[in-house]
């Protein structure tokens, strides 16, 4: 494969057999729907963040702001307290994924999930019932904390409980239930925007996909791998049974997770140790840079802010919430593509031609921006010129879709070896909400500043993150997860750190 990767010719296999059973059809779909919930939440906020109800009982300056006869269209929403509002769930979420990597070991995953929809549960209906900023801020708290618990959890139940061989295309499964998400956010936006209590629905019914993901949850099994972790092998065959089908002998893989679990268990490092020694500096460093380099993209703040971008262009208030669904309607029609083809090309092709398209929109919608609205943002756009920047969004979302989007959440739930899968995890779904914290944080106060040249910046961090898929990230398409060592042994770069032959002696 071309750039440094290395392609895997014959994948590698265990000998398990890995047919689809109707069981692990049905458990997959019910924990990727744990998706639900960070979908629900980005496409709710934005779009809250445009009614007029809400900004006159919490941010009245806004639209004291908007009604002014200079103001420059960039910088309408900026307002630090505002986007507090929607970025105080993710410093939660960083706090929670931070302690859910020894929950999710003690507990297990499924145990994890329902924890994390039963605080969700909680947040939604505080927001909806929130009187003042205090309680609106704490309520999103909660929700992070719910996020963060299931975005660490989900993934791995994926990956472990998903034969390899369709592992790709179960684990985009919990991006679209995400991007459905999205879209159904939207969709409750666009039919609350006109009432005075519109917003209280919206955010209030970020209940509903809770407990829907939790009374599922209550219903499946844990995974194998979970079980036989904490020690419980018979509910780890019974598991294994349920998901290999009646027919199959499930001893082999059964001893095989057993004998996994108790080289990992013989050394008594703490794995947040373990996982900085030098045989692990490649997964450590697809844990930092895939959800660093997927914030980059700026497709959370495109999902967070449309439809305040969308107004601020000219748009008009239902045009820019219709528009926030569409975005979101391409996205899920992108990641059904991704599904079909990720175990087939691979992830790496996925990766680099996402990169190229995003990049293209990216700094097509800058020169756009910058033709029709000067370079200091005080023209007004037209109404043609404001719907192009819909459709270069729509490709741009698209690509992001097949690529960043679902690969994100595969990526570093299948590298790491059992004894540090959970902390790895941890460290990934931590370092994407610092990630979208600060720019969350950032992003309406930097398109005030930058204007056009935002969408620049980000078009800047695609190049460079193509790039670092091109020449670091090998080929995991097919590969089981205790096989996942080798891939690093014949990579060009990561060889140096570890050795093929080293992984057949070392822990798993």
């Amino acid at each position: 494969m071309a750039g440094g990767g290395f392609a895997v010719d014959s994948p590698i296999t265990n000998g398990f057999d890995g047919k689809l059973t109707f069981s692990v059809i049905i458990t997959c779909i019910v924990a990727a729907s744990s998706g639900l919930l960070f979908g629900y939440d980005i496409g709710i906020s934005g779009g809250v963040t445009t009614m007029v109800p809400f900004l006159q009982k919490f941010f009245p300056d806004i639209l004291r702001k908007a009604a002014g006869a200079d103001v420059n269209i960039y910088c309408v929403y900026d307002s630090q307290v505002l986007t507090l509002f929607t970025s105080s769930l993710y410093l939660a979420g960083l706090i929670s994924s931070l302690a859910a990597s020894r929950v999710t070991m003690t507990l297990g995953r499924r145990n994890t999930i329902l924890l994390g929809g039963v605080i969700f549960f909680m947040g939604g209906a505080l927001n909806g019932g929130a009187e003042n900023i205090a309680m609106l801020i704490l309520g999103r708290i909660l929700l992070g904390f719910g996020v963060g618990f299931t975005n660490q959890a989900a993934p791995l139940y994926l990956s472990e409980i998903a034969p390899p061989k369709w592992r790709g295309a179960f684990n985009t499964g919990f991006q679209f239930f995400l991007s459905f998400g999205v879209v159904v956010a939207g969709c409750i936006n666009f039919g609350t925007a006109k009432h005075t209590w519109g917003w209280r629905v919206s955010l209030v019914i970020a209940v509903v996909p809770a407990a829907v993901m939790t009374i599922g949850a209550l219903l499946i099994t844990d995974t194998p791998s979970s079980l036989v972790e904490r020690g419980k092998i018979d509910e780890a065959r019974r598991a294994l049974r349920k998901a290999r089908g009646s027919s199959i002998d499930v001893e082999p893989e059964l001893e095989e997770l057993i004998r996994w679990s108790e080289i990992a268990k013989s050394v008594e490092q703490e794995p947040l140790k373990t996982i900085f020694e030098r045989q692990y500096r490649p997964h450590l460093v697809m844990a930092f840079a895939i959800p660093f380099f997927q914030q980059l993209t700026g497709i959370n703040i495109v999902a967070f802010y449309s439809p305040n971008l969308f107004q601020s262009v000219g748009l008009g208030h239902d045009a820019a919430l219709l528009s926030a669904i569409i975005l979101g309607i391409v996205a899920l029609a992108s990641l059904l593509v991704s599904t079909a083809i990720v175990d087939r090309f691979g992830r790496r092709f996925l990766f680099i031609t996402g990169g190229i398209c995003m990049f293209l929109c990216q700094i097509a919608v800058s020169t756009l921006l910058a033709v029709s609205t000067g370079v200091h943002g005080t023209k007004q756009i037209s109404k043609s010129n404001a719907v192009l920047v819909l459709v270069l969004l729509c490709f741009y979302s698209a690509g992001f879709g097949w690529s960043w989007g679902p690969l994100t959440w595969l990526i570093p739930s299948e590298i790491f070896p059992l004894r540090i899968r959970t902390t790895g995890q941890s460290i990934a779904v931590g370092m994407q909400f610092i990630t979208i914290f600060i720019l969350s944080q950032t992003f309406l106060t930097m398109l005030c500043h930058f204007k056009f040249g935002a969408f620049l910046f980000y078009g800047g961090w695609i190049v460079v993150m193509t790039i670092f898929i091109i020449f670091f990230l090998p080929e995991t398409k097919g590969i089981p997860l205790e096989s996942m060592y080798t891939i690093w042994g014949k990579h060009w770069f990561w060889s140096r750190f570890v050795k093929e032959e080293a992984g057949q002696q070392n822990l798993p």
